[in-house]
């Protein structure tokens, strides 16, 4: 069995900040290593629970922040950025029987530890055919493609929640508890390790792929702060301005849905100037 793990890091242990997930600040250094061990403990987990093999996917920011040198040595990283499926790539080899989402969060304008989808201002609100979308959506409609079903969720309780909407049969593992966008009561390493190997090895009970579910066309629509940002990302053939911080795109497979987005993503990003968005 084979286990694809898309590793992000605002849903980690102990990370709470800005600062926490932000690389080459100091936080970010101290950060790395409960984020470390929370990917660690998924990958024990999965191995005890049937798994042959584990790829680890670096899904945050430069995805260059799980340290190599600390990595369990039954799995392999991907590491850097540029890839086609970004933060689940991996998927679309074929060969992935199960993926687990660690560390991951809520969406934008929802409640959760640093909540956000993609970047971490700028875009107030993502739907999905109607639906809020976090990333653990977006993704798990990639995954579905590819019949690599969503078996491990980690992050805050909120994360965990959301997970329900998305892939309610997935075994989750809330590492903290959330208090507002910037506080949450957190449990240390030594417990949330514990929990999520526990968790990893119940999910692998799910693993297995299944027939891909084809959901096109999805309609996806981007809600941002600055009326600029929307005329940035109707730059991105076949995004269409719906109203003043508004944007609509309709794709035919969730392949182009998350490429798209990614692409809106990348020129809302660029068209922030300094402190005006």
């Amino acid at each position: 069995m084979r286990v694809l793990i898309s590793a992000d890091m605002e849903g980690a242990t102990g990370v709470t900040w800005p600062a926490d997930v932000e690389p080459g600040t100091e936080q970010w250094q101290r950060c790395r290593s409960m984020f470390t061990s929370d990917v660690n403990a998924a990958i024990a987990g999965l191995h005890a629970g049937g798994a042959t093999s584990v790829l680890v996917n670096e899904a945050h920011a430069t995805m260059r922040n799980l340290l190599l040198e600390r990595l369990d040595e039954r799995a392999e990283m991907l590491t850097g950025r540029h890839k086609d499926l970004s933060m689940v790539e991996g998927v679309q080899r074929g060969d992935v029987d199960a993926v687990a989402f660690v560390g991951y969060h809520c969406g934008a304008g929802e409640e959760g530890v640093l909540a956000h989808t993609y970047l971490p201002n700028s875009i107030t609100g993502v739907w999905l055919d109607g639906e809020p979308a976090s990333e653990g959506r977006l993704n798990s409609f990639v995954c579905a493609e590819y019949g690599a079903p969503v078996v491990l969720v980690t992050g805050d309780d909120k994360a965990c929640e959301d997970a329900a909407r998305y892939a309610p049969q997935a075994r989750t593992a809330a590492v903290k508890d959330h208090v507002s966008r910037y506080a949450a009561v957190c449990r240390p390493p030594g417990r949330t390790h514990a929990a999520i190997a526990e968790a990893a090895q119940d999910a692998m009970a799910l693993a297995g792929r299944t027939e891909p579910v084809r959901h096109g066309p999805l309609t996806v629509e981007v809600e941002v702060d600055a009326e600029h940002l929307a005329g940035a990302a109707a730059v991105v053939p076949g995004v269409e301005r719906v109203g003043a911080l508004r944007v609509r795109s309709t794709s035919p497979t969730a392949y182009d849905m998350i490429r798209c987005f990614k692409a809106v993503a990348t020129l809302i990003s660029n068209a922030v100037e300094n402190r005006y968005g």
